[in-house]
């Protein structure tokens, strides 16, 4: 398959074989190489409605108000929406509603204060879905109300003029995956009629930046869009973007998808997390160069503020989760703290989801309420979750691995139950990092590079490469930019690679020199001084000849276990570990001082296989339990230093799964 595509499509055969692997055949290269917009408008539900009393709002100059969401799509959503309408003559307004005192979509408040201001038309962009109430209200004080937004629908449609929603269940078009910009987009195309090719010209950068940030799938009118988009934005065109772009310290550098979801993207979330949203919508419109940078600076001051805030309360929740072992062996995560910031949470939740490899929810309680986001894990849909124990929340909304709830404090235990019972329903995936590829450090060059440029632009539904590169012996290991990060030599047989490991100091690396290791890298250009090379980002590594899936199902089995879930008579023989495993475990801490390191580096050092993960686990417990060890709240072992002989007959835990084990036989 791989040869036909490069010899029809005249492509480079390593770029054609990365085609294959991700699903592009003959038959559909067309739409992966050259996308197009080509989606009509009117195929998605209620648009002519829509384009029909928003025409009419422009003719009759009526006071239009649009009504945003303060997240990087729903600004840029607004951007699009307002722009288009202004451009049209029409009388308009924009409200972005604060993160903190109005939360997330439009209310009932929202639409009295609309109309005291004369607004006789509202149009949601990234939001509404869900605004029963608001549209309620609406409707009894003559608002009309056009809806547009791209959220799951979890119940009735709120009654409006339309409700343009290609997440609505009674919308069947092959493609439903556009963030709020790109259903704002498509709403103000189908306005126009004809001349959606100069909208694209217009206003392609503000639906790329919508569009990566909010991490839709970049496919079909998606990765039209964002190519288009990039163009765009890397031409300079708008005053705004390139203000943000010089704050960032990326002025002058050609931006990939990964520049504007790293750089620019959270700079105008910080805004909505930090200040105020309408602080980056008015950037994005600003055609005043000293305004802009202005605006530009008091945008990246949030996102510093935004960095403190967010390490502080990640800090916060990995204290809680690691002094409360129900909370950190639990299949779903549920974290709570009082105030904290509405506006970083869901970044914490995405990090403690990352850390522990399972569903995180974190919830900011504010007197008897809380506000909660959550972050999941490829394969389990946290929408479905809510929706399953909807009965102990509020509110909740979102999509497939990302959503927010509303939950009274007084239930916030019911909810953790629920939803961890719910868990118990659906197989638990492992956490994945998916190789395109293995990859010869040999062919790491230039030629490679400029292959991969076919498949961009990267985001999800096209995640930017990675490949694997097994057995190479560690030859260098250097600290780099304050000893935050690490520049590590690789080598195979006569070649040798240099690559980055970000986030990880020296004293926490487990590994050593001459460790052979596999490594997941991502390859991207490096310009230095005119001169452009490849640079190797590591990903993650592991000890060659590791086994993936006997560690994690270990792991799980000790999780299990730490929940108080029942055990079946193997798997009790598999964690208990006997005499002589204990000893030995003993014997290498003692040795080696404790741990410091992660679980799968210790079993490699102490020569244990990866499956019996869940037995040192237990033996760790064990040791501490006979006061051997002790383990701080980092996680690190040290040894106890004692004189006095410890016997294993009174360790309760192993008391315990002994009883276990003879109920079992009983």
């Amino acid at each position: 398959m791989a040869a036909e595509l490069s010899e029809s499509y005249e492509l480079d055969p390593f770029a054609a074989l990365l085609l294959v692997s991700r699903g592009v055949t003959a038959d559909n290269a067309d739409e992966f190489l050259y996308p197009q917009c080509d989606i009509d408008p009117f195929s998605l539900p209620d648009m002519e409605k829509a384009a029909d009393r928003i025409r009419k709002a422009i003719d009759s100059f009526e006071k239009i108000a649009v009504f945003g969401d303060y997240d990087a799509d729903g600004v840029t959503s607004a951007a699009v929406m307002y722009s288009y309408l202004e451009s049209r003559g029409a009388d308009v307004i924009c409200h972005i509603p604060d993160r903190i005192k109005e939360g997330y979509g439009i209310s009932s408040k929202a639409v009295e204060d609309l109309k005291e201001q004369g607004v006789s038309l509202i149009i949601t962009v990234d939001n509404g879905i869900s605004a029963l109430e608001a549209a309620k209200t609406a409707k009894e004080l003559s608002v009309d109300l056009v809806i547009t937004d791209h959220h799951k629908q979890s119940g009735e449609l709120p009654e409006a003029v339309a409700v343009v929603d290609p997440q609505r269940t009674d919308c069947n078009i092959p493609f439903r995956d556009w963030a709020g910009v790109g259903v704002a987009f498509k709403t103000i195309c189908a306005v126009e009629g004809d001349g959606e090719e100069e909208l694209l010209d217009e206003f392609s950068d503000l639906v790329a930046i919508g569009t990566l940030a909010d991490v839709v799938p970049l496919k079909r009118e998606n990765r039209a869009l964002v190519y288009e988009g990039l163009k765009r934005i890397n031409s300079g065109s708008r005053q705004g973007i390139e203000a943000l772009k010089n704050t960032a310290g990326v002025s002058g550098k050609k931006l990939g998808a990964g520049g504007i979801s790293y750089t620019l993207a959270p700079r105008i979330n910080a805004a909505g997390r930090m200040g105020s949203a309408m602080t980056a919508f008015r950037l994005l419109l600003s055609d005043d160069e000293d305004t802009a940078e202005e605006l530009a600076k008091t945008i990246d001051a949030y996102n510093k503020e935004r960095h403190s805030v967010e390490n502080e309360i990640t800090k916060q929740a990995i204290a809680e989760i690691e002094s409360r072992p129900d909370e950190k062996y639990a299949s779903v995560i549920v974290v709570s703290g009082e105030n904290w910031h509405q506006g970083v949470i869901g970044i914490v939740a995405a990090r403690l989801c990352g850390r522990y490899g399972k569903p995180a929810v974190v919830i900011s309680l504010d007197k008897d309420t809380g506000k909660g986001s959550c972050r999941s894990i490829e394969g389990f849909s946290i929408y479905d979750a809510l929706s399953a124990v909807s009965d102990t929340l509020t509110h909740f909304g979102g999509h497939t691995l990302a959503a927010g709830l509303g939950v009274e404090k007084s239930r916030i235990d019911e909810f953790r139950k629920a939803i961890n019972e719910y868990a118990k329903t659906v197989e638990m995936p492992f956490p994945e990092l998916r190789l395109d590829c293995k990859l010869n450090p040999a062919y790491i060059n230039m030629d490679l590079i400029n292959s991969l440029e076919l498949l961009e632009p990267f985001g999800a539904g096209n995640e930017e490469p990675c490949f694997g590169l097994f057995n190479m012996q560690i030859t260098k290991i250097t600290p780099i930019g304050d000893g935050k990060h690490l520049r590590l030599a690789l080598r195979k047989g006569s070649t040798e690679i240099t690559a980055l490991l970000f986030s990880v100091r020296a004293e926490e690396f487990p590994f050593r020199l001459g460790d052979t290791v596999d490594a997941a890298i991502k390859i991207t250009k490096n310009e230095f001084r005119g001169e452009v090379k490849p640079s190797v980002r590591i990903c993650d590594m592991r000890f060659s000849g590791s086994n993936d899936i006997n560690y994690l199902k270990s792991v799980r089995l000790y999780e299990k276990y730490r929940r108080h879930e029942k055990l079946n008579e193997k798997e009790l023989k598999f964690i208990t570990p006997n005499r002589d495993f204990l000893a030995s475990a003993y014997r290498f801490f003692k040795k080696n001082g404790g741990w410091r390191f992660d679980l799968r580096s210790l079993l490699t050092r102490a020569n244990c296989p990866e499956a019996s993960a869940a037995t040192l686990l237990v033996s760790e417990d064990v040791l501490c339990e006979l006061k051997l060890m002790e383990k701080n709240e980092n996680g690190a072992l040290s040894i106890c230093e004692t004189s006095e002989k410890k016997d294993l007959d009174t360790s309760k835990i192993l008391a315990g799964l002994k009883a276990e084990m003879g109920k079992n036989n009983g």
